[in-house]
């Protein structure tokens, strides 16, 4: 398959995931990695992001961002730092449950351990919540792939309670503390502590017993948990990896691509916004309440 026609078929959502299109940009890397990049960067220009999405399902974007992820291509890493600073409906509406699903995975994947840009994101007040949170995801996930220590992102984790998260936005304290917690923390214990007591943290996302029932356990109980985490893994295997949505398997009887995808992925792609997608049942999202009525978020709670 020609260069041209692969990202032809990469294009438009048409109800079905482009796998062979997919394998033929797998096989052609170097040659394609040019044009996955002009695509990303087009959709990180908020007027030509705009201009596409009203266009309607498209979808060469997150082929290309997957893609790049898989490749390790660090080129791609400053353009979606561009992306995640795009307007937050533009931003919603072209990548939807990607930016809590997958963007910090693809961030920690494209990053070759540079930490500059997520920590720009991550400290942009002005900068959506959701992508704040899966900023600071993906220095979990640099810890779990060995990319990062621990005491270097608990290190710069400290930064950011003594001073460099300088808003007060809940979601994104709330989305510290939990990370924090992953690596097993309790040199910020202290730190932790004082943010719950100056109301900076949402407790239904994780209470501060969460906090210290953890560190109870050890740390040897924590590595393990975030080794065997599949939402704290770099992005290896595209088909699997996006191909597993079920955005492209609404009809149950077609069983290609379904074989065990590298993360559960979320029951729909885009939320509410495309008509054309069906969902069996209500949707939970990973930051919604726990349907099991703990009082905790999804994401960490059941949805562990």
């Amino acid at each position: 398959m020609k260069i041209d026609e692969t990202i032809e078929r990469l294009e438009w959502f048409d109800g079905k995931f482009e796998q062979e299109a997919v394998e033929a940009a797998i096989a052609c890397k170097d040659e394609i990695i040019p044009e996955l990049l002009r695509i990303l960067e087009e959709i990180a220009d908020p007027v030509q992001a705009a201009e596409r999405d009203a266009e309607g399902e498209y979808m060469a974007h997150l082929y290309a961002m997957y893609l790049l992820a898989q490749f390790r291509e660090p080129r791609a890493y400053p353009l979606m730092v561009r992306v995640a600073l795009l307007p937050t409906d533009l931003l919603e509406s072209l990548f939807g449950d990607c930016i809590t699903e997958s963007l910090g995975r693809v961030l920690a994947s494209v990053c070759d351990g540079n930490l500059e840009g997520i920590q720009s994101i991550i400290e942009n007040s002005a900068a959506n919540e959701w992508v704040r949170g899966a900023a600071l995801s993906s220095l979990t996930t640099l810890v779990r792939s060995g990319k990062k220590s621990r005491e270097e992102i608990l290190s710069y984790f400290a930064e950011l309670f003594h001073g460099k998260l300088t808003d007060k936005n809940e979601i994104v304290w709330s989305e510290l503390v939990a990370y924090s917690t992953d690596l097993y923390p309790p040199e910020l214990l202290n730190e932790i502590e004082k943010a719950y007591e100056n109301g900076l943290v949402d407790p239904t996302f994780i209470g501060l017993d969460d906090v210290r029932n953890d560190l109870a356990k050890g740390k040897e109980w924590a590595m393990e948990r975030l080794a065997t985490d599949p939402h704290r893994q770099l992005i290896c295997d595209t088909i699997k990896d996006f191909g597993g949505w079920a955005s492209f398997h609404d009809d149950e009887t077609d069983t290609t691509q379904r074989e065990t995808p590298a993360i559960e992925p979320p029951d729909l792609l885009w939320g509410d916004s495309y008509s054309g997608f069906k969902r069996n049942g209500p949707k939970i999202g990973r930051n919604d309440p726990c349907p099991c009525a703990s009082g905790k978020k999804f994401k960490k709670c059941c949805g562990q």
